[in-house]
């Protein structure tokens, strides 16, 4: 009987063992249903917007570009002086990325999201926190040395009415090697046509995290807030010992708070301290992807356009770590090679203390 009884009594080691696997099985049921959930946002997302192509036209209006370069602290735009008391002459090529502070998105501010972003093309429920993962831009037509990129004269300018053809290229489940988290990809191809012909293929990657809820603020312990309020926004040029060309930026919350109200941008992590640290768990206000994007770009143009010998065709780029307003970072020339065809490619980062915060291809 207590022979029986031993051997029928579950041991500790097994119990532990039963309990562990029960564990383990219950979080990957529970990592499964988040999975499930991102599906199926994906999917939504494919059949509510798979076949649709959005069109805008706008007029190139040189206010804008003029409020940019003020906003850059460069004093041209394609060689053309920028004053309070001029204006931009018809013609002026648009230079490579520019085009990202025209066809900003619209609305009234009740339609959207909790998080202040535009709400075209997002992620249904929960899948509502926006960040730009990078993308791609190529440029159809140019000048040589000029604004644009390539050869012909496609390129967007003062005064063009310029046509925005929009699609949903993809919409992919991810899972966050942070979190665990579900999480969706999107991918959006823009087209810009100018009277010439298509001037612009401009491809933006988005990922969409779960809305912060109520549980989350209070499991939440946030960083260190990084003190911003008397810094000013600076740009400065170095020499290396080879002679290339280091750019040193900071940005202060109002730099950031122009390029905002020049792209229509409400997203909260770029203006409003107790969002950007309490909600979104930031160390600071947040620096524009598309901000970063333009640096770059100007970057390679006055370090390297001359010697190219013609505008940026291509770029490729990816946002790996967040820069907070009154830190200062860099943007080098990483290393030079050949594309298979045969054609230049530069690598280019912006980075903080040796930590690659946005990595590009330029060709």
């Amino acid at each position: 009987m207590n022979t029986t009884t031993q051997l029928l009594r579950p041991s500790r080691h097994l119990l532990r063992h039963v309990a562990v696997r029960l564990f383990s099985t219950s979080r990957r049921c529970r990592q499964q249903q988040k999975n499930a959930s991102a599906d199926e946002a994906a999917q939504r997302m494919l059949e509510t917007h798979g076949r649709t192509t959005v069109v805008r036209r706008q007029l190139i209006d040189p206010n804008q570009l003029a409020k940019l370069a003020f906003t850059l602290g460069r004093p041209t735009v394609s060689g053309v002086a920028v004053a309070d008391d001029t204006v931009l002459p018809a013609g002026t090529p648009v230079p490579a990325g520019y085009h990202l502070v025209y066809f900003t998105p619209g609305g009234v501010e009740a339609d959207l999201g909790r998080d202040g972003t535009d709400r075209s093309f997002n992620a249904p429920a929960p899948f509502s926190r926006r960040m730009w993962a990078g993308g791609a831009m190529e440029w159809k037509g140019g000048e040589e040395g000029g604004g644009g990129g390539g050869g012909g004269d496609q390129i967007i300018k003062v005064g063009d009415e310029v046509e925005e053809r929009t699609r949903l290229l993809s919409a992919t489940p991810k899972t966050s090697k942070s979190t665990g988290a579900g999480m969706v990809l999107v991918e959006v191809e823009k087209e810009l046509w100018s009277p010439r012909g298509l001037a612009v293929v401009d491809r933006r990657s988005w990922i969409f995290r779960p809305a912060v809820t109520a549980a989350d603020l209070q499991a939440a312990q946030p960083p260190p807030f990084l003190p911003n309020s008397d810094s000013v926004s600076s740009v400065e040029d170095h020499q290396t010992d080879g002679g290339g060309l280091v750019r040193s930026f900071t940005w202060s919350p109002v730099g950031l708070f122009r390029f905002s109200a020049l792209t229509f941008n409400g997203h909260k992590i770029h203006y409003n301290e107790d969002w950007t640290h309490k909600v979104e768990s930031h160390a600071g206000l947040v620096v524009h992807g598309p901000l970063n994007l333009i640096n770059l770009l100007n970057y390679w143009q006055d370090a390297h356009g001359s010697v190219a010998g013609r505008s940026v065709k291509k770029i490729a780029y990816r946002a790996v770590s967040p820069i907070y307003a009154g830190q200062p970072y860099q943007v080098r020339t990483k290393a030079e090679g050949r594309t298979e065809a045969g054609e230049r490619k530069w690598h280019v980062v912006a980075e903080k203390n040796g930590t690659a915060c946005m990595v590009a291809e330029i060709e």
